[in-house]
């Protein structure tokens, strides 16, 4: 009996022959089977793509032990994981340490921090991961650090605003792009084909030094449109307010807070969902009892709710108080 397969299937044949990443080529088995109609006449192709999947699962799980055993695999916490990319010596350990309280070893000379180091970053009523990362610019480090910075929900790339700007963003764009990640574009396409778009914030640092003034205009002018940007001083403390407010911004994050029935709002631990969720998506990652049984939901909030019935599909605004009715 032939197979008969549709169009999809083998555009996503072409992808997994291209993949060169084992995570990637599971996506695109996955996908194959996720399209390729189940009939007699497919049980061997099925049975193929399943034995391909379970080897590359394999040799996936044997990078990730790799990168646990040397120390470069960081468990997500907190509300995001942000990477602190960019050239030795400019500043990313010092922001650690004075944003969070993480104690990396900080120094004048280059290459300081061997491994990613975390710390947890207090904005407002939640906690942002930070994550000081060695220079990205030597390849055993890009190898060993590639599966973290793909997973990471943002990455800040920092820079010394008293040195030249424009070439420090590039040499650590490049290095990102030879891990391929790059830029999250608008509507999240892809630029190329197997690459891993991400979140991106400049982060201008050493602004207290000579020229700094001259090289943030700089870097405004070549990358305002491109990216978010803010101007520090890790050393001095001045635009940390800023930083806090730029990497929550740059998550595309919204808190929202939940109250039962009869019950006063539980104002400190709120959900942390991504921006444009719905009372729905709450729903569900409250709980999956929430999701299956939700009728409606109460709303306070979103600049003109005062415990307003809304519907499923409404969408929720920072600092939101929801009443969830099943």
């Amino acid at each position: 009996m032939p197979a008969n397969l549709p169009p999809q299937y083998f555009e996503a044949e072409k992808r997994y022959r291209s993949a060169r990443e084992p995570e990637e080529k599971i996506a695109a088995l996955q996908a194959m089977l996720a399209i390729m109609p189940r009939h007699k006449g497919t049980d061997k192709l099925h049975a193929a793509l399943r034995r391909k999947i379970a080897r590359f699962s394999q040799e996936a799980e044997r990078k990730y032990a790799t990168a646990r055993r040397t120390g470069f695999y960081i468990s997500r916490e907190g509300a995001g994981q942000v990477m602190l990319v960019g050239p030795a010596n400019a500043g990313k350990s010092q922001l650690l340490a004075t944003v969070t309280e993480a104690i990396p070893e900080i120094a004048e000379y280059p290459f300081t921090t061997k491994t990613p180091i975390p710390g947890m970053m207090k904005f407002e009523d939640i906690q942002i991961q930070l994550v000081d990362t060695p220079p990205i610019g030597h390849k055993e480090v890009r190898v060993l650090l590639a599966n973290t910075l793909r997973n990471a929900d943002l990455i800040a790339i920092v820079i010394d605003l008293s040195l030249e700007p424009i070439s420090q963003v590039e040499a650590a764009l490049q290095g990102l792009r030879e891990a391929r990640i790059e830029p999250l574009t608008d509507g999240g396409a892809q630029a190329t084909p197997g690459s891993y778009p991400r979140k991106m914030l400049i982060v201008g640092n050493k602004n207290e030094l000579a020229g700094s003034n001259e090289n943030w205009e700089r870097l405004r002018s070549q990358y305002a449109k491109l990216f978010p940007l803010v101007s520090i001083s890790a050393r001095e403390g001045g635009g940390l307010e800023e930083f806090k407010r730029a990497v929550y911004q740059a998550l595309n994050i919204v808190r929202v807070y939940t109250k039962t029935p009869g019950s006063k709002a539980d104002l400190t631990d709120p959900m942390i969902l991504e921006k444009g969720s719905t009372v729905e998506k709450a729903a569900e990652s409250l709980h999956k009892d929430f999701y299956q049984t939700l009728k409606y939901a109460v709303v306070w909030g979103s600049g003109k709710y005062d415990g307003q019935r809304v519907s499923k599909g409404h969408v929720l605004q920072d600092g939101d108080i929801v009443e969830f009715h099943i």
